[in-house]
């Protein structure tokens, strides 16, 4: 039986570790009595706040969790993106739409790290930026990235990660429109909840990258002085695990 490449665990660890970062933002902020739990019924004359993301990663020890777990998926996850770049490269017929689609993904992460690192007390106008930021470009990279796995269908996996995906985009989509809608009949419990699990299926939309990558892997090459200098699409190898593939 032919072994998948250890890539393929980037993604699905991506996933995992961003979202138990979170939840354990949450947890701490419950614990210290910062938010209402999610489970239960957000009431005004309480001290406590609707449990929104922000709000949990608002004051320390939760921001300093919260800001430490932004930082690190925002840079695996334009990780991800490059190697997503680069693994379609080859093979896509509108390059542009691969381009837009890591530069997308490459501001929403740069988003994250306003998110995190200016808490919404502190900064509320470029964390509010930071947020769209993050919600609105990572939305149209789902998209575009589902079209593409169609598209292109690798390994004749198309069908296979694209459909799982276009559902993932909708419901992120859903849950950005509802939690939007929402807020604005502040009705902060319910939003609360549609950002949450937004959040969560956008997490699960990048762990499908696996699919792929297990097919994969990709190698940094380095030359001497001697040698001509590689440009960055070189120097990123795309090597099909099996040995056979190339002969």
């Amino acid at each position: 039986m032919r072994k998948c490449s250890p890539w393929t665990l980037l993604p699905l660890m991506f996933s995992s570790f961003t979202a138990a970062g979170l939840w354990v933002v949450y947890f701490i902020a419950v614990e210290d009595e910062k938010i209402t739990p999610l489970s239960s019924e957000y009431k005004r004359s309480v001290s406590k706040s609707p449990p929104y993301i922000s709000i949990a990663g608002d004051a320390p020890p939760a921001s300093c969790v919260f800001s430490q777990v932004m930082n690190m998926a925002a840079f695996v996850g334009f990780i991800l993106g490059v190697l997503r770049y680069l693994q379609l490269k080859p093979r896509v017929q509108k390059p542009w739409l691969n381009i837009g689609s890591l530069v997308a993904l490459s501001l929403a992460c740069f988003g994250m790290t306003l998110v995190g690192n200016f808490q919404l007390s502190n900064d509320e106008e470029l964390h509010n930026i930071g947020t769209s930021m993050t919600f609105g470009l990572g939305t149209l990279f789902c998209w575009v990235q589902s079209f593409m796995t169609l598209k292109v269908n690798l390994r004749n996996e198309g069908r296979r990660a694209g459909i799982p995906r276009f559902l993932l985009s909708g419901a992120v989509t859903s849950c950005m429109l509802l939690y939007f809608a929402l807020m604005a009949q502040r009705m902060h419990m319910h939003a609360a909840r549609a950002q949450w699990a937004l959040v969560m299926f956008f997490l699960a939309f990048l762990g499908t990258f696996g699919i792929e990558f297990r097919h994969y892997h990709f190698e940094i090459l380095c030359s001497d002085e001697q040698e001509p200098p590689l440009s960055l699409s070189e120097s990123f190898s795309e090597v099909s695990e099996y040995q056979s593939d190339q002969l």
